[in-house]
């Protein structure tokens, strides 16, 4: 009931939950436009999305990513977006019963809102928090009227409940538009300020000191359908923890390595492009991939040799960890021993596939470090490197109950066929890795029969995939294809199934076939 006695009918109620929406939409619109002109990290929604992803159980956000692959950023922001939708309902709702009771609704909002903007900036402080009260400032002034407009005066008649509806309609259409235009002014102060997009392709990366080895001859299969052997920058997978891609100015850029070192370095974008640069074929894959996904890819690889920057800080003894820091504050650790290997190949790495690292895959620059999941080393935009201990520090994803260390296992899987094929020869093939380790055979079994040997494409180094192919005489009926590779030091494939949590998927991926 509201403080007058009246009980609003259920037209009052649907327009105030509308008077809700709309707040709520110029409250983040203008926490939008105003973050746009500070800087765009300090916008409440990817704040809040952050958040989100912190609150949500592990399990359910292993699900996500399992079913939405390089998706989940768009499931993250359509449930952030579900999330605030109810709550902005609530507000108004609320509003209706009690004008005090709306704001406090949305003055808890704004300050969940406030403290997680806070808790994730590393630059800004207290000031991080305008867009956000601006924004918040902004839904409060327009509440309470759009409700005042949304409720029926008692006992005035027709003539008057449809002036009050008008009311409404107007004050709330002018709202709408004035977030329409303050999001509108965001996205276009957003795009406008994007010289990021133009320095990268300013930047002309320097021959390597130490190229690639070309690839052997063989190293492809001519099977249709089979996974190629180097992956496009465009279709290569990005999984983490970024909503929104940083954006880092080269010359802005610099990395910071301290911690138990002899001295401390500060590495800086022209320096690191004058230094002694390699290239590597290295296949990165996600400790979220799950058996016979596509959470992996191959690139050759651009950059700075990691265990020559550790050398030249000199670690001391005791030290077993790198923590390393992006410019959004995700953090990995990686164990010493695989980035001061000289003969492993890690890089610092700034060039894929030929041309810059691209934006959204760490631009200016990355970690790539072969043989570990990425969530404990391939840290993207990377502004800090801290050489501890695993018993001193721990990382973003270790801290929620995942491995410490993250090896990559011995993995394959079947890309064709999928689904149906013909009666007779049928290419079964796909691609298998265990990288630094490499792949020595891959076997297939037909309907649980005897494993039989596939056909290995040409081996570019122990760090990168490899193709296979086995020429199977296909009858009709449904049949089980299953495949498992042994690796280099002769481990075979286990069957054994895990999910991804905490250390990576395993098992022998299976696929199904009807042939007619």
């Amino acid at each position: 009931m509201v403080a007058d006695g009246h009980e609003p009918g259920r037209g009052a109620r649907v327009r105030a939950a509308a008077s809700g929406v709309v707040a709520a939409a110029l409250a983040l619109a203008v926490a939008s436009l105003v973050a746009s002109v500070m800087d765009p990290a300090t916008s409440p929604l990817l704040a809040l999305g952050a958040a989100f992803v912190d609150v949500v159980p592990s399990w359910l956000r292993d699900a996500v990513v399992a079913l939405s692959g390089t998706a989940d950023k768009a499931v993250l922001f359509a449930c952030t977006g579900v999330v605030a939708l109810l709550l902005a309902v609530v507000a108004g709702l609320a509003s209706l019963r009690d004008r005090l009771y709306g704001v406090a609704v949305v003055a808890v909002i704004g300050l969940v809102a406030v403290v997680a903007v806070w808790t994730r900036q590393t630059t800004g402080g207290r000031l991080a928090a305008i867009p956000t009260l601006a924004g918040f400032g902004a839904g409060l002034l327009v509440l309470s009227p759009l409700v005042d407009a949304a409720t029926r005066p008692p006992g005035t008649g027709a003539a008057a409940a449809g002036l009050s509806r008008r009311s409404f309609v107007a004050l709330a259409g002018g709202s709408a538009a004035l977030a329409a235009l303050a999001a509108a002014g965001a996205t276009a102060i957003t795009l406008g300020g994007r010289a990021v997009t133009g320095a990268r392709t300013a930047v002309r990366l320097p021959r390597p000191a130490e190229p690639a080895p070309p690839l052997p001859a063989g190293v492809a299969l001519d099977v249709p359908g089979i996974t190629a052997f180097t992956t496009a920058n465009d279709g290569f997978y990005r999984i983490d923890t970024a909503l929104r891609v940083p954006q880092l100015e080269p010359a802005d850029w610099s990395l910071r390595v301290h911690g138990l070192v002899e001295r401390e370095v500060v590495l800086g974008w022209e320096e690191l492009l004058a230094s002694d640069l390699v290239e590597r074929d290295i296949t990165l894959s996600c400790v979220s991939n799950e058996v016979g996904g596509t959470l992996v890819g191959n690139a050759r690889w651009l950059g700075m040799p990691l265990a020559d920057l550790l050398a030249r800080a000199g670690v001391r003894a005791g030290a077993d960890m790198v923590l390393s820091r992006s410019s959004d504050n995700f953090t990995a650790g990686t164990p010493l021993e695989a980035l001061s290997d000289a003969g492993r190949g890690a890089l610092l790495a700034i060039g894929m596939n030929g041309e810059p690292l691209p934006l959204r895959h760490g631009f200016p620059v990355r970690m790539v470090v072969p043989g570990l999941y990425g969530y404990v080393s391939a840290t993207k935009w990377v502004v800090d490197l801290e050489v501890t201990r695993f018993a001193d520090a721990q990382s973003y994803w270790t801290r929620r109950g995942w491995s410490s260390r993250g090896p990559i296992k011995t993995q394959s899987r079947i890309d064709v066929p999928r689904g149906g094929a013909a009666a007779g020869k049928v290419a079964v093939a796909g691609v298998a890795w265990a990288q630094t380790r490499g792949i020595s055979a891959v076997e297939v079994r037909i309907d649980g029969g005897a494993w039989v040997p596939a056909e290995l494409a040409a081996a570019a180094n122990a760090s990168t995939w490899r193709q296979w192919a086995y020429a199977w005489d296909a009858t009709p009926g449904k049949h089980t294809l299953t495949v498992r590779a042994t690796d280099g030091t002769g481990h075979t494939q286990t069957s054994r199934v895990a999910r991804v949590v905490p250390n990576g998927a395993s098992g022998w991926h299976s696929v199904t076939v009807r042939v007619t």
